[in-house]
């Protein structure tokens, strides 16, 4: 622009030869061809820079959760999950290309043009120092106060719509059988209209803010040809007054391309707030706040007892404590039931017990080792049967086998013959062989249930975990269920979840939780000759009252 500014000045002179101007005609044609080559450059090495460093963002990211995934239950819902691996990774993306970079640009831009200001005049260049700060400083400053809040609670909405969208989507039959499905949608489309208000509001922010942006900038153009004509006409140009007017066109003209340079300031500053939310989410992601698998294999020898010492755990953001100063021994081989309302606990007690959540005061142990300090081998002590267990798309052998891999075809037939499947492998058409469909569709909720317990028996593990695996099953095929379960692991540890008391009689001991700690712990005999509030749950339990 400086050089066609010059140009168009000097040409307007009508020089006598052309050769009066050809270098600023060379210098222009150099200058407008090599612009967009260099934009392209500057744009393929930003991007690409940002883009391989996202890129290995994304790769940790993963693979840290798929390591990881099962110590994220109960610390991070499925919806912040979406959040994370949706938005955060390219706000973290958007950081450096829409702010830092921006900013660096347009200050060494500031910074370049007041120095070269400076060899004309000391006064005119501090003065452009603090006009253009108005772009590089105060408006992006002005922005962050003025649209800083909005943003955020922009990006909280739509995260809050991930949460919704992933309880929804899983819940979608619930909503269905209640006939509710287009509150469904209503909550949807209350959400989505908050949003797109606030699309709106941002939008006209910046009309307004880019129109005051043009003005004050139009305000600098001015004061630089303004400067111009006096400094160059009155101090370093008496000669002719023509060879002033070329270099006035020339500084004037030379201004008009900063405003590329400072235009994407406030947009940037503003969304500072969220870029901040979404690396904290990812520190904190990362940071290890979860128990980590190690590589050492720990081995210990039976017989296996847990000892859980003055444990106190709380989940992230919430001040009640779901256990404090808990203590529970639960000994080689004995069977114990641990109850409570909904809420106590239990679920969570399962995670602490197996070290897939780390408890913040005490802890479990196994034979005194720490369970964090297992990894991924405490599927050797411990197994769990859960609430829901999962079929896989893959052949009902390899289901089973997900036990253990080296399991023989002869081991499979005998666990699904002590767990009473046999009949049902031999109906399937292939066998154990069958690919059995994605979430065992095939199977009802007690055959199920049964799969899982084979799964443990090839495990083999001495520590068996129900965590309340028979909701949602009928009292006659619960009873059944339970009676496998009790057979089947009679020489095992049990540790049996649940919310009531079919089948309690089977167990040697009895423990209610209430408020992080043990308010009723002896056998279900005893509770029952001797506590009030068992045998009053015990009798409602059986229909009795």
């Amino acid at each position: 622009m400086f050089t066609s500014g010059y140009l168009i000045s000097r040409a307007a002179e009508m020089p006598g030869n052309i050769m009066l101007i050809y270098i600023p005609v060379v210098l222009t044609r150099a200058f407008g061809i090599g612009k967009p080559f260099f934009k392209y450059v500057e744009g393929l090495t930003s991007h690409n820079w940002v883009l391989r460093m996202t890129s290995f963002l994304r790769v940790k990211l993963f693979r840290h959760v798929e390591k990881d995934a099962v110590f994220f239950r109960g610390k991070y819902r499925l919806g912040d999950m979406l959040g994370i691996l949706t938005e955060d990774i390219g706000h973290i993306q958007n950081l450096y290309l829409r702010t830092v970079l921006p900013f660096m640009v347009a200050w060494l831009v500031h910074l370049a043009f007041v120095l070269w200001l400076g060899f004309f005049s000391v006064w005119f260049a501090l003065a452009m120092l603090l006009l253009l700060a108005l772009f590089s400083l105060v408006l992006p400053l002005v922005s962050v106060l003025a649209n800083g809040l909005r943003q955020a609670k922009h990006k909280n909405m739509k995260l809050q719509l991930y949460r919704e969208l992933m309880d929804n989507v899983i819940g979608a039959a619930d909503w269905i059988y209640a006939g509710r499905s287009q509150d469904c949608l209503s909550g949807y489309e209350a959400t989505d209209s908050q949003i797109s208000a606030l699309d709106m509001a941002l939008e006209r922010y910046d009309r307004r803010r880019g129109l005051l942006m043009q003005a004050l900038f139009a305000v600098v153009i001015v004061a630089v040809f303004l400067w111009a004509s006096t400094h160059f006409v009155g101090v370093h140009f008496t000669a002719g007054r023509g060879s002033a007017a070329n270099w006035i066109a020339a500084f004037t003209l030379c201004f008009f391309p900063l405003i590329d340079a400072f235009a994407p300031l406030p947009v940037a500053a503003q969304e500072s707030n969220v870029y901040g939310e979404s690396l904290e989410r990812m520190n904190r992601l990362t940071a290890g706040e979860v128990a980590q698998p190690v590589a050492k294999t720990v081995e210990v020898e039976a017989p296996f007892s847990i000892q859980v010492q003055d444990m106190s755990f709380a989940y992230e953001g919430e001040t009640k404590k779901l256990f404090n100063r808990f203590d529970l021994q639960i000994a080689p081989k004995e069977k114990i039931a641990i109850l409570g309302r909904s809420g106590a606990g239990k679920s969570t007690l399962v995670s602490l017990l197996r070290g897939d959540l780390l408890p913040s005061h005490g802890g479990v142990t196994l034979n005194g080792v720490p369970v964090t300090a297992f990894g991924d081998d405490i599927s050797r002590y411990i197994g769990v049967i859960p609430q829901q267990p999962y079929v896989f798309n893959a052949t009902l052998l390899n289901n089973l086998r997900i036990g253990r891999m080296d399991a023989s075809e002869a081991e499979v037939w005998d666990a699904l013959h002590k767990v009473g499947l046999t009949d049902l492998a031999n109906r399937l058409p292939e066998g154990l062989h069958t690919i059995v469909d994605e979430a065992g569709l095939r199977f009802s909720g007690g055959e199920r249930q049964r799969l899982a317990l084979a799964r443990v028996i090839l495990t083999d593990a001495p520590i068996i975990i129900l965590d309340e695996p028979t909701v949602g099953l009928d009292p006659l095929t619960e009873q059944r269920i339970l009676e496998s379960f009790f057979h089947n692991l009679a020489s095992k540890t049990i540790i049996w979840i649940t919310h009531h008391l079919q089948g309690i009689d089977m167990m040697d001991r009895v423990l209610f939780i209430e408020d992080g700690r043990a308010v009723m712990d002896d056998t279900p005999q005893a509770l029952l000759q001797n506590n009030d509030y068992f045998r009053h749950l015990y009798l409602i339990d059986r229909g009795e009252i």
